[in-house]
C-alpha cells in the first residue's frame, strides 16, 4: 500500500477554507461534506480531523508492527477505536501508545485480539455486516442514522457517534437483530436530550 503523504492532506484541508459550505471536500479518497456533513453532529472541522488522525494513525501503526499484524484505527470526534488483530501484548501496547502520540487525539479504545491476522474473506465479510448494521439504523424512523459511526471485526459490531443514552440502547438493540452480528460493542460519547436538542436546526422565523 502506497504511504499517503501527510503534508500533502493537510495542504489539502488548509485550501479547502477556500471552499464554500456546501462544498464537499475529498481526504484520502472519503467524501466529507455536502448533506452528509451537516448531518453529521460532530462539527465540520471535527469530521476533517477525525479524517487526519484516521491517515496518520495507519502510518504510524505501520512504522510500529509493519506487517506483523491487521490494525485499523477508527476515529470519532478524536476518540480512536483500534481493532483487528496483532501477535502479541507488546505490539497491542505499542499500536496504542503510537495511535496515542497522534496530535489532537482526546482517547483510545484499545480492541486489538492477539490471534493471526483474519483472511480477506472474513474481513470482507466484516464490511458487509457493517452496511447491514447501517442499513438496519437507516430504516429506524426514531433514530438519526447519520449520528452513528459502525465498524465490524471477527463478527463484533462496534457502534460509535455522539448520542444520547436512549439513542445508543435503541441502536445497540437493531445491532444485535442483524443476523451475524455476534457481539455489539459501545465506543458513543453520550449527550444529554438537552445537548441533542441544542444540536437540531432551529426553525426559521
Amino acid at each position: 500500500m502506497t504511504r499517503i503523504s501527510l503534508k500533502a492532506v493537510l495542504a489539502a484541508l488548509a485550501a479547502s477554507t477556500t471552499l464554500t459550505a456546501c462544498a464537499p471536500l475529498i481526504v484520502g479518497g472519503a467524501m466529507v461534506g455536502g448533506a452528509m456533513m451537516f448531518a453529521d453532529r460532530r462539527t465540520s472541522g471535527a469530521q476533517i480531523e477525525d479524517q487526519v488522525i484516521e491517515l496518520k494513525a495507519s502510518n504510524r501503526i505501520r512504522e510500529v508492527i509493519g506487517e506483523r499484524g491487521h490494525v485499523n484505527a477508527t476515529s470519532y470526534n478524536r476518540m480512536v477505536l483500534i481493532t483487528g488483530e496483532v501477535a502479541d501484548e507488546a505490539d497491542k501496547a505499542a499500536v496504542e501508545q503510537a495511535v496515542q502520540r497522534v496530535e489532537n487525539v482526546r482517547s483510545t479504545v484499545n480492541e486489538l485480539a492477539l490471534i493471526a491476522p483474519t483472511s480477506l474473506t472474513s474481513r470482507s465479510n466484516d464490511v458487509i455486516l457493517a452496511s447491514k448494521v447501517k442499513a438496519s439504523l437507516v430504516d429506524a424512523k426514531d433514530l438519526s442514522a447519520n449520528a452513528f459511526k459502525v465498524t465490524a471485526e471477527r463478527g463484533t459490531v462496534y457502534l460509535m457517534g455522539r448520542v444520547t443514552e436512549r439513542e445508543a440502547t435503541r441502536a445497540s438493540d437493531l445491532a444485535r437483530t442483524v443476523s451475524g452480528v455476534q457481539k455489539v460493542v459501545r465506543v458513543f460519547d453520550i449527550i444529554t436530550e438537552a445537548e441533542l436538542a441544542d444540536l437540531k436546526p432551529k426553525p426559521v422565523k
